[in-house]
């Protein structure tokens, strides 16, 4: 194989190479997992509302408490001390208890949604800096290749004008091309810089060389599949089913504000006199009863109550419908801009195999004086676009896997492949 041959397949290869060692996606999702500080907050967030119910059920359970008290009065120069121990205990709370306790499990199961889908838009943003730092990182591939070509142009066009095959204006125009090439590789690590400080605030490490990943799954099989999907595990639109449920709960718990309460109770009290006339002397004293409760008159309170939880409940099922109605949205425009992407991809490998094809026969019929060096430029210029379009279009694919997967509820760890 010549050395012009050799160089042309190194450019053609340069993106379907995988760097020894090189970082994979599963890398940078599971460090984000452990590091990311917005991701760690929603976890505390849901650990603190998971306490909810507990603090519901503590509504309906025993309750007991101790008093002290030492004092002093000065009209019969008497000092004394005492003490209660007293037990209470809900028998009947007319539906507070049960109604609130729903409405915390509610709150809890709708917390958990939002903690999935907070989960769901770091892996996106993981992809999303993933990708583009792996677009960019292949772009100064593509420039560095690019160039190292054009340098050996460049110097077999300056021995064929000293050997009077060539002109000085074809060492001048391929001259021009190579410090245009410099230029964009200049610019490309630039935008390669930008997007590496992106990626090390999202994941929380430098990255190193990049894999290309492995395609996202499993995905949907059709349209009409991934929109169930969205309308069974959507994230979103399952925390707002969660939140209409705990509404509607709250609508329970505001009537039984009206309900009358029954509970048992009793005690117990010591007193005993320190000083003055009767000092050690004591008094005892137990009680042990039911306590009823109904309220006559609450001035409206719990009416309003119950019309407040009722707007509140309604509001809910319409925001429920309205994140439905996203969900659909949503999965339909993933779809489409990942069937989008699929075409584009075998169009632009298409265009890379025969950009790549046409450059080496160009090159070929320069050396028999068959060709111009415009003709190589041409060809070395459609080449590097071709590259950069299909490099391009793998990272909209990988970017578009994950917002369908978002989309219909699917996106965890599990949907990253390792490797």
């Amino acid at each position: 194989m010549s050395k012009r041959l050799m160089v042309a397949v190194a450019l053609s290869t340069a993106l379907a190479s995988a760097p020894v060692q090189a970082e994979t996606l599963r890398d940078a999702v599971e460090a984000a997992y452990l590091g990311n500080p917005t991701l760690a907050a929603a976890r505390a967030r849901q650990d603190g509302l998971a306490e909810t119910p507990e603090q519901a059920r503590a509504a309906g359970r025993i309750t007991a408490a101790a008093d002290g008290a030492v004092g002093y009065d000065r009209f019969d120069y008497d000092r004394g001390a005492g003490g209660t121990v007293s037990a209470s205990l809900p028998i009947w709370t007319g539906g507070r208890v049960s109604s609130r306790l729903r409405a915390a499990e509610g709150d809890v199961a709708a917390g958990q949604e939002g903690l999935r889908d907070a989960e769901a838009a770091l892996l996106t943003q993981v992809i999303g800096v993933y990708a583009e730092l792996l677009y960019d990182q292949q772009a100064v591939d593509i420039g560095k290749a690019d160039i190292a070509l054009l340098d050996h142009q460049v110097a077999e066009a300056q021995a064929r004008y000293r050997l009077g095959k060539a002109t000085r204006t074809d060492v001048a125009q391929l001259e021009a091309q190579r410090a245009s090439a410099g230029a964009t590789l200049a610019a490309a690590q630039a935008t390669l810089d930008s997007a590496t400080a992106n990626y090390r605030a999202v994941v929380g490490q430098d990255p190193g060389p990049l894999a290309p990943p492995p395609a996202l799954g499993p995905m949907p099989a059709t349209l009409e599949q991934a929109r169930a999907d969205a309308l069974t595990a959507n994230p979103l639109y399952q925390q707002s089913l969660r939140a209409a449920d705990a509404a509607g709960a709250r609508i329970q718990e505001a009537r039984a504000g009206s309900a009358p309460t029954v509970s048992v109770g009793g005690g117990y009290g010591y007193d005993v006199r320190l000083g003055g006339v009767g000092a050690g002397s004591s008094l005892r004293a137990a009680n042990l009863g039911l306590s009823l409760h109904i309220p006559i008159l609450t001035g409206g309170l719990v009416a309003s109550q119950v019309r407040q939880a009722q707007a509140t409940q309604r509001a809910t099922v319409f925001d429920a419908a309205a994140a439905g109605r996203e969900a659909t949205r949503s999965t339909d425009a993933a779809w489409a801009a990942l069937a989008g992407a699929r075409a584009q991809m075998a169009a632009n490998q298409a265009g890379v195999d025969a950009a790549n094809l046409a450059l080496g026969g160009v090159r070929a019929e320069y050396g028999f004086d068959l060709r111009s060096t415009l003709d190589i430029l041409v060809a070395d210029e459609s080449l590097r676009s071709a590259q950069l379009a299909l490099a391009r279009n793998r990272s909209d694919t990988i970017i578009a896997q994950a917002a369908l997967l978002r989309a219909t509820g699917h996106l965890d760890l599990d949907a990253i492949p390792n490797g």
